[in-house]
């Protein structure tokens, strides 16, 4: 990730009409990017710390490049400021971190069964989730020939119906696992299926099922160091529901998983994306905007074209539904979003020009944009906006203090 200190020079290249971001090497020209606010990250995870009572860790889930905000740069700064641990969903995603010089424990929260993959996890010093009895013996077997022990996390299925054994069956499973050759228990834990519902009735059916599950362990004499259940829904939803850990992604990175959560702690968004002006025009009223003249004028207008797009993360949906800040002010986007660029009436912008910065997911000013913006209009979920960014946007790191 680019620091702030890397981009403060910049050079407007005329003959292309294009700003030119230089990175600290001034080689790389940037025409949109990503900005990822390390002193918000912060301030969030310290905010939900807050929340837990001192016995209780916090894991900050940096799966999916923590959520498109950059996993290393993310995970440290979470770290720093309270978590301790971190979850992810794939092998590659944990290498990645443990390359980065990171030491605290990473849980693999993804299943993983080849025992060239338990290997990997092993060299690596990851912990993995335990699903399944034959995923256990596989774990078992392959770490015995290592003559190497691993710590494990065993998963039941309260109602999610994704990964984990039956909760029905979680004295029997949790005692294989634990009986097994070389690999420690290291906790048991589940995961809530609609902790950001207002409804909280499967909420509590879940927490139900996870308790007898607790009480049915620890009377065959099992009892990890670690139960845990929530997520960041829960988190902020039920102290109840905290148990030795949390995991927390959305609200690491200051959104809220639901609206009726949003006075529970006070949390700030990470990340803004970014673009310039690269050229502006006038057009005549009648006259078409991008593919399919889905945008036609009806007077004359002032176009300005940004240089990013749908192969940037921009969902073409968003076409002539969206809005950008300019100067503090909501812009309108016109015309298809194409794949590297899309179109704003800046009529009411006056003397505009190329190379000025067009905000699209943040603060301008007094007005913001945000990911549940996008979401809305959308008929998704801020996570998977997030998610969408693409690596041809350089994140670059700066700071709101």
């Amino acid at each position: 990730m680019l620091s702030l200190e890397q981009t403060t020079a910049e050079s407007i290249a005329a003959e292309s009409c294009q700003t030119v971001l230089w990175d600290g090497d001034g080689g790389l020209c940037q025409r949109a990017w990503v900005e990822i606010d390390l002193a918000a990250l912060t301030h969030n995870v310290k905010q939900l710390k807050n929340l837990l009572s001192p016995h209780t860790q916090l894991m900050a889930v940096v799966k999916a490049d923590a959520y498109g905000h950059g996993a290393v740069a993310v995970s440290q700064t979470a770290l720093s400021a309270g978590a301790s641990w971190l979850g992810v969903a794939t092998i590659p995603e944990g290498i990645e971190l443990r390359e980065a010089g990171i030491e605290a424990p990473i849980l693999l929260l993804g299943a993983t069964h080849t025992a060239q993959q338990v290997k990997a996890i092993a060299q690596w010093h990851l912990q993995p989730t335990i699903c399944t009895a034959k995923q256990a013996l596989i774990f078992s077997q392959v770490l015995v020939s290592l003559n190497q022990s691993l710590p494990v996390h065993a998963k039941l299925d309260t109602g999610m119906s994704r990964l984990g054994a039956p909760w029905q069956e979680a004295t029997e499973f949790v005692q294989l696992v634990k009986g097994l050759p070389n690999l420690k228990l290291a906790s048991v834990y589940s995961h809530l299926a609609t902790a950001d519902s207002l409804d909280t009735a499967v909420m509590k059916e879940q927490h139900d099922r996870f308790k007898w599950a607790i009480a049915q362990i620890k009377t065959s004499g099992i009892n990890p160091s670690s139960w845990h259940l929530a997520n960041s829904a829960a988190a902020l939803a039920d102290p109840d529901l905290h148990y030795d850990l949390v995991r927390v992604g959305l609200a690491t990175y200051g959104l809220y998983p639901a609206p009726h959560l949003q006075n529970i702690v006070d949390l700030k968004p990470v990340m803004q994306v970014k673009a310039r002006v690269t050229q502006v025009k006038t057009i005549e009223a009648g006259t078409g905007v991008s593919y399919g003249y889905q945008f036609i004028a009806q007077r004359q207008t002032k176009i300005a074209v940004v240089g990013v797009g749908y192969a940037d993360g921009i969902p073409r949906n968003l076409s002539n539904k969206m809005q950008v800040l300019i100067r503090g002010k909501f812009v309108a986007q016109v015309g298809a979003v194409t794949m590297d660029q899309l179109m704003l009436d800046v009529t009411d912008i006056p003397d505009l020009e190329v190379g000025e910065v067009v905000t699209l997911l943040g603060k301008d000013g007094e007005n913001q944009i945000t990911a549940d913006d996008w979401a809305a209009t959308l008929g998704t979920i801020s996570w998977e906006v997030l998610c969408g960014f693409k690596h041809r946007l350089p994140r670059v790191a700066v700071s709101s203090q």
